[in-house]
């Protein structure tokens, strides 16, 4: 059967290859979202009992360490070995297993030290796969391959649901399903997945003229503090969301919450698509995302100013669709502005820290400012990072 294309193969990539590497990357949220969310603080409160907290923390730390090393380390040696693929396959082995072997954790050492290895393996698969498409999908569909990533979180999201049904599955058969799951998603790309070559992609881009040889660094630097503060400010309503609404209304409950951060995140899919599609036909790769990013500060302080619960969840909403088309369609032209394609994986783990390092920059922000000046305080903050963004991206002018 002849495969069909959103875009003819003859001007990009197949949309055969799209879909199953978008199905791949939403596998691997399926791998830490429902984990890291639901079934390692469950474990940690069966093994640790008082000192859950604690021992979640210092398991939250020492992952996020591990996976920022392994992000870039395993990006780098696909650079090397110029095989994407064949790394990818090993962590989606290696990561599967471990998610099968830490229900065997009895205490809290090996617990730790099993994430540890998770997380290693778990980046063996996601530092290559998030390198594979700036090396076949051209810049002309960087949009929609912003798109299609913004049903990673939702599926992530939806995972957790899942696995969680009562009565559905014991704790530790949680984990198989989970490994099952994200096995389904990933293998279909590495098997199927036959991606039209780019050779242009994999060539180093043409150095500026002067005076101005620094250009693409400064552009890379933009991209990567950009993406950081609204980061920050994303994986802070992330972690407070519920304590927020709860001090609006203290009748809302655990599942209304979830209700509502569900909602948004599928929402931002057809959002971002749309969005997405409209950057490659106007080439304007940048505009989308300084617009996404000024819009969410401004829903950050209608946050901070919300009389009762229906605004404060208009302008949660709003928030959570701007950052989550802001952080899917980054994803995708970082990929363009990176200036060296042989580089290109160990590069991308540098970017992945934008990830890992908001765990480190929002206890503090948030103990400093919440028990002084409140959430309001705290969502002020954060729309001042926002704003920043917005002030970098906009002033920002890719050459075409």
């Amino acid at each position: 059967m002849a495969d069909t294309s959103i875009v003819d193969p003859a001007d990009g990539q197949r949309t055969r290859f799209l879909l199953l590497y978008a199905l791949a990357v939403a596998g691997g949220a399926v791998a830490y979202v429902p984990f890291l969310t639901i079934l390692l603080p469950v474990r940690v409160e069966g093994v640790a009992g008082a000192r859950s907290i604690e021992w979640l923390a210092y398991c939250a730390f020492a992952g996020a360490i591990a996976a920022s090393l392994a992000n870039i380390a395993f990006g780098w040696l696909s650079d090397i070995t110029r095989n994407r693929r064949g790394w990818i396959a090993g962590g989606l082995v290696l990561s599967s297993a471990m998610l099968l072997a830490l229900t065997q954790a009895r205490d809290l050492p090996m617990l730790i030290a099993m994430l540890v290895v998770w997380q290693i393996a778990l980046n063996m698969m996601l530092g290559p796969l998030s390198a594979w498409a700036g090396d076949v999908v051209p810049d002309r569909q960087k949009g929609l391959l912003g798109g299609l990533l913004a049903f990673a979180p939702a599926l992530g999201a939806v995972s957790g649901a899942l696995v969680t049904i009562p009565g559905l599955a014991a704790p530790d058969e949680r984990m198989a399903i989970v490994a099952a799951l994200v096995v389904a998603c990933v293998a279909p790309v590495l098997i199927f997945g036959r991606p039209t070559p780019f050779p242009e992609l994999m060539q180093p881009h043409e150095e500026p003229p002067l005076p101005d040889p620094h250009q693409p660094r400064r552009i890379v630097a933009r991209m990567w503090l950009a993406r950081l503060l609204v980061q920050v400010a994303e994986a802070a309503l992330f972690a407070y969301l519920y304590l927020w609404l709860r001090s609006i209304s203290p009748e809302i409950g655990d599942n209304d919450a979830a209700k509502v951060f569900g909602l948004v995140l599928f929402l931002a899919v057809p959002a971002t698509l749309s969005v997405g599609r409209w950057a490659d036909r106007a080439d304007r790769p940048i505009l989308p995302l300084a617009i996404a990013a000024g819009v969410s500060a401004l829903a950050l302080l209608a946050m901070a100013a919300a009389p009762g619960l229906t605004a404060a969840l208009v302008a949660y909403a709003v928030f959570g669709l701007a950052a989550g088309m802001f952080l899917a369609l980054h994803t995708a032209q970082t990929l363009r502005v990176l200036p060296r394609p042989q580089r290109r994986g160990r590069d991308l783990g540098v970017f992945n820290l934008t990830n890992t390092m908001p765990s480190l920059i929002m206890p503090p922000l948030t103990l400093g400012l919440v028990p002084v000046f409140g959430f309001g305080g705290l969502f002020i903050a954060l729309a001042t990072l926002a704003a920043l963004a917005c002030l970098l991206l906009g002033t920002t002018r890719i050459p075409r």
